[in-house]
């Protein structure tokens, strides 16, 4: 159960602290594409999320895109972002995972997953021994299966928040 257990849980990436990730040494980000970029349909990047891309960068963070979907999707996606991509991750495996971590020529401890699903993007980063961050899905629009998974979700998150163990930041807080 712990692997469930994302280590920040935020409402979305725009919230993201760049000064809390460094003091906590992340240097760099495995960030899942669908419903956490973008919605689960949407083929680019809008100028409020390019603009986080360079603010990103300009913080001193390198990214890698981490997703399950195929290589075409993910391509299209990144087509004018200068960034590197894993498409069929097969998350919650972590060779995916490690392979994100070897792109950005980092340690295991200095990288953080950011995702919108627990059973995929949390327990893959978790068992690969990186910082997980939730974040609330984008779109209401997914494959059939999310939309089942995200039920389990809702009620595991209701059992599994400590919010001694786990930091929580939502639109309010900014």
């Amino acid at each position: 159960m712990a692997n469930l257990k994302p280590n920040m849980m935020l409402d979305s990436i725009f919230q993201l602290d760049f000064q809390d990730l460094k003091s906590r040494n992340i240097k760099g980000l495995l960030v899942d594409l669908d419903n956490t970029l973008v919605e689960w349909d949407k083929k680019k990047a809008d100028e409020r999320l390019i603009q986080w891309f360079y603010q990103v960068k300009e913080e001193g963070f390198s990214i890698c895109i981490i997703s399950n979907n195929t290589e075409d999707r993910v391509v299209e996606f990144k087509e004018d972002l200068d960034l590197p991509a894993i498409h069929k991750a097969l998350k919650p495996l972590t060779r995916a995972f490690r392979k994100g971590v070897k792109i950005l020529g980092l340690k295991k401890e200095q990288v953080a997953v950011i995702g919108d699903q627990i059973f995929t993007d949390v327990l893959g980063g978790n068992r690969a021994g990186l910082f997980t961050i939730l974040v609330k899905p984008i779109g209401n629009q997914e494959f059939w299966w999310t939309t089942f998974v995200r039920r389990i979700e809702k009620r595991l998150l209701k059992r599994l928040l400590n919010p001694e163990e786990v930091i929580i930041r939502t639109n309010e807080d900014k």
